[in-house]
């Protein structure tokens, strides 16, 4: 059975079948010829000596290598975690025994792309890590700071306290092509800089079962467990992937390892450091991809495109005109060849921005305009690494909470459906230091009450951490005052 495993040790996987990807280039080797890709032409070996294209192009490789291998790093996280299977199932809202924690270490790769220390990564390198250790590639070590984390694109940004940072320069990676050459840097296994060599072997891939957007670079240049996060760059240098995955069935690398395009990841970082999260446009429709059944019923020329199965009230696709049975072909006039397509080209749109769509309609063509919405924002149900990067700032960073509904009322043996209630307490916070308990019923903060989310976000933004902080919460049938303040 082929698994697919995100390239960090000790990473997640789940089962998806896969093909094997060949090297081209090896086959180059031994026919004799070799594709020059600095003159462009292919050309005989020389008598009496190696093939001068082969030369050439050990020349950039190595060249290539010397310069980016200064910029990936090593990334070492700690995660806290409890036995699960020893709940108690009968207990409500998910509370569990008092179960000892203990710390769970994962290891990936990291690319500088700021001198003064920022670093891209994947979001399951350092989801839900209480430390994050990174080591250069020059043996200098740093605790790093997550910034923020994107799970949609499985993109993360870490900083250190460091300057004058040797840096990875961004490549397009919509300029790339099957057939490329690209080397991955990365620390498989927790072997540093190590760098491998290979071709893209696809591009847009979707459908991987790694993140909801994906438009992944395939390549044969080996990829293994602790290479997630790593640079996946092109002959010069340029940083065009970030190692995500590895399709296998061994657990190490077959020739089928995947990247978030640079452009992708690129966009998700600046989103995130603008912002805090990813702003995404939004089509407001369901969609379904178009299969060769699908492709008569509905009088396509081919089975591309995407069908549009539902659409939201008032969304971007409803008020573009796009009704149920359309099937949209083009975007801005370029091919759209399934809905993980469709959606990718939309997410990455400005919002409020206008586009060409070319629909099929009863087996004829329509035109409509499309102006993007942006995507509806989700709250957070656990807490974030954003979060936890701020405790030391925030007194109340250690706390996930959501508004009280009726149905968990009636589950915790509550009389209200007013305050917020704790989802999460993070491990060391100053909230667990407190005493505050998954299921607690948080009624006012400071003596002011706290009705719901929105006024508790209201109250709790301007605290800081050297003040004192009072909630009163329910918890069992009784109330409580809480004090939590800072060192």
């Amino acid at each position: 059975m082929t698994r697919l495993i995100r390239a960090s040790k000790g990473g997640l996987a789940v089962n998806r079948s896969s093909g094997r990807a060949l090297s081209a280039l090896a086959g180059l080797l031994v026919l004799g010829w070799m594709w020059c890709p600095l003159s462009g032409q292919a050309v005989e070996p020389q008598p009496g000596g190696p093939p001068r294209t082969s030369f050439d192009l050990q020349s950039q490789v190595k060249s290539t290598a010397a310069k980016v291998n200064p910029a990936v790093v090593n990334i070492a996280s700690t995660v806290i975690v409890r036995d699960q299977t020893l709940a108690d199932e009968s207990l409500p809202f998910g509370l569990l025994p008092d179960l000892p924690p203990r710390r769970q270490y994962g290891q990936g790769s990291g690319v500088i792309v700021s001198s003064d220390g920022l670093i891209i990564t994947n979001h399951h390198v350092v989801a839900d890590a209480v430390e994050v250790d990174v080591l250069l590639a020059d043996r200098r070590q740093y605790k790093g700071k997550v910034v923020a984390t994107d799970p949609k694109t499985d993109v993360a940004v870490v900083k250190i306290p460091a300057l004058g940072l040797p840096t990875a320069a961004w490549g397009d990676s919509s300029l790339l092509a099957v057939g490329d050459f690209v080397l991955a840097i990365g620390n498989p296994l927790g072997l540093n800089q190590t760098v491998t060599f290979g071709i893209v072997s696809a591009v847009g891939r979707a459908d991987v079962g790694v993140a909801d957007y994906e438009d992944f670079i395939q390549t044969d240049a080996p990829i293994n467990p602790g290479n997630s996060g790593g640079a996946l760059v092109n002959i010069r240098g340029e940083l065009v992937g970030i190692n995500t995955a590895i399709a296998s069935t061994t657990g190490g690398s077959v020739g089928v390892g995947f990247a978030i395009p640079s452009n992708m990841a690129r966009a998700a970082m600046e989103s995130l450091l603008k912002t805090g999260r990813v702003v995404r446009g939004f089509l407001g429709a369901s969609t379904q991809d178009v299969s060769p059944p699908l492709m008569k019923l509905f009088k396509l020329p081919d089975a591309k495109g995407a069908i549009i199965t539902d659409l939201q009230q008032k969304g971007s696709a409803e008020r573009a005109g796009l009704r149920r049975g359309d099937v949209v072909v083009k975007f801005d006039g370029k091919d759209v060849v399934d809905s993980g397509r469709l959606r990718n080209q939309v997410a990455a749109a400005p919002i409020g921005s206008k586009h060409r769509l070319e629909v099929i309609r009863d087996g004829r063509p329509v035109p409509l305009e499309l102006t993007v919405q942006e995507a509806p924002r989700e709250r957070p149900r656990r807490l974030s690494p954003m979060a936890r990067a701020m405790a030391a700032e925030h007194p109340l960073a250690g706390l996930a909470v959501d508004d009280m509904t009726p149905a968990l009322a009636r589950q915790l043996g509550l009389g209200t459906t007013t305050g917020v209630v704790v989802e999460n307490v993070e491990e060391g916070s100053l909230a667990e230091a407190a005493g505050m308990m998954v299921g607690d019923l948080i009624l006012e903060v400071n003596r002011q009450s706290v009705p719901n989310m929105a006024v508790y976000q209201r109250l709790v933004e301007p605290l800081k951490s050297k003040e004192l902080t009072v909630l009163l919460i329910a918890r069992q049938g009784t109330h409580l005052y809480v004090p939590i303040q800072g060192e």
